[in-house]
């Protein structure tokens, strides 16, 4: 008979068997396992491809609802196009109803605009994400645009009508506004240039080294060669006349460059014994023509300058009474357009019949430009550039030896010296 301490021993001795057998399992198994690894790998590879395939379908679910978003984005975008194309038909119908009268047109137009946006406002609001802020604020701007829409069209139609009735102001088309106003008021006002106009034609390594005749000869050559904006092809043409009237024994006085905004339409007042002469000038490309409101515009104003002036031209003219219309038959007071370009048939009726000389096709050539002029007041002999202040009040008068040349050589060669004008000295003239 076995006592307790010994029953006890035999049961450890056979837990201790039962994990021996159990580690020997374990061991069977683990070098099984190790003697077939691509099993394991066949487990891996199976599950990752019922991963990719799962992810497969949950990027084609995505897929199709992307592509059902995308149609329903079309049929928008398809209706959208439709409105446009309904907005451009709307559009025609209203400039075919221009005859009308243009307050009416653009009355119309803003309240077409406005219903087109509160259409759009309307939307913002009823989609499937409202944007009421949005649409709030399009509500507020386009009451805003409707008026000032409303207003830009009438001024625009007005502008119309004054082009119509005073042609020269289509020759402002295409300008840089803020430049010409500048330039064509400050010289009416006196302004006084701050720097000598040589430094923008020549660098200061060249004022540096070079002779003052160099730089300002220089100066002059680049002046021709330079780029030029419209009215300042336009000037330098206004120039180009008077120099062919005042070599033809002509008094000229440049009106258009002078006077600026004021000279009606006048560019040129030529004065030889007892004729005067109206001069306007049109340096346009040849693609465009002169129509026949420019020659009446023309006409008109050499009749206003008989009107304004007629006391003192009844006395040079050694007439009485009022004969404006015997004057310009007998040329004693010519109405001139000189142009670049051609007139129209129309434009050539009306001058024959309203007296008008014409002259076409006159191109704009460097001329002999520098202006030597002697002072009244101290009998200095100075020139003028074309960039010089003083250069467009200058009048050249051959009886008083003065002359205009083509090089500063020549100019100070005769004794003439550069004006000082530019710096804001008081010179003769």
């Amino acid at each position: 008979m076995l006592s307790l301490k010994e029953k006890r021993a035999l049961d450890r001795i056979k837990q201790i068997d039962d994990i021996e057998t159990r580690l020997a399992q374990l061991f069977e198994d683990a070098a099984r396992n190790v003697a077939h690894p691509t099993e394991i790998i066949r487990t891996y590879v199976r599950r990752a491809r019922e991963e990719l395939a799962k992810k497969e379908q949950q990027l084609s679910d995505k897929r199709l609802k992307v592509l059902r978003e995308l149609d329903e984005e079309r049929g928008k975008l398809s209706h959208t196009q439709k409105m446009i194309e309904e907005n451009f038909e709307a559009i025609d119908l209203l400039c075919q109803e221009k005859s009308r009268g243009f307050p009416w047109l653009a009355e119309a137009y803003a309240d077409y605009s406005h219903l087109r946006d509160m259409k759009l406002a309307d939307w913002l609001v009823s989609k499937d994400h409202p944007a009421k802020r949005s649409a709030e604020l399009l509500r507020e701007m386009s009451l805003q645009k409707r008026e000032l829409g409303n207003e830009a069209r009438v001024v625009k139609y007005i502008l119309k009508m004054y082009e119509s009735l005073f042609p020269f102001l289509v020759d402002f088309r295409g300008e840089d506004l803020d430049d010409y106003i500048r330039a064509r008021l400050e010289p009416a006002a006196g302004t006084e240039a701050p720097v000598d106009s040589v430094a923008v034609y020549t660098t200061e390594g060249e004022r540096d080294t070079l002779s003052k005749q160099e730089v300002f000869q220089r100066a002059l050559d680049r002046y021709w060669q330079r780029r030029k904006r419209p009215w300042e092809i336009g000037r330098d043409y206004e120039r180009y006349v008077g120099y062919l009237y005042e070599v033809d024994g002509y008094s000229v006085y440049y009106q258009g460059i002078v006077e600026g905004f004021e000279d009606l339409g006048r560019d040129l007042v030529a004065r030889k014994g007892e004729e005067v002469a109206i001069v306007q000038c049109k340096c346009w490309s040849r693609q465009k023509t002169i129509h026949e409101k420019h020659i009446c515009q023309l006409f008109g104003t050499t009749l206003k300058y008989w009107v304004d002036n007629r006391s003192s031209l009844r006395e040079t003219l050694k007439t009485e009474g009022n004969l404006f219309p015997k004057l310009l038959h007998d040329e004693r007071i010519k109405a001139v357009f000189v142009t670049s370009t051609t007139l129209s048939e129309t434009a050539r009726e009306f001058a024959r019949e309203l007296g008008v000389t014409v002259r076409e096709q006159l191109p704009l050539e460097r001329y002999p430009a520098i202006k030597c002029n002697v002072s009244r007041k101290t009998g200095e002999r100075i020139y003028h550039l074309p960039f010089d202040q003083q250069y467009d009040r200058t009048i050249v008068e051959e009886q008083r030896n003065e002359c205009y040349v083509e090089t500063v050589e020549e100019a100070e060669g005769l004794g003439f010296r550069r004006a000082f004008r530019w710096a804001g000295l008081e010179e003769g003239g």
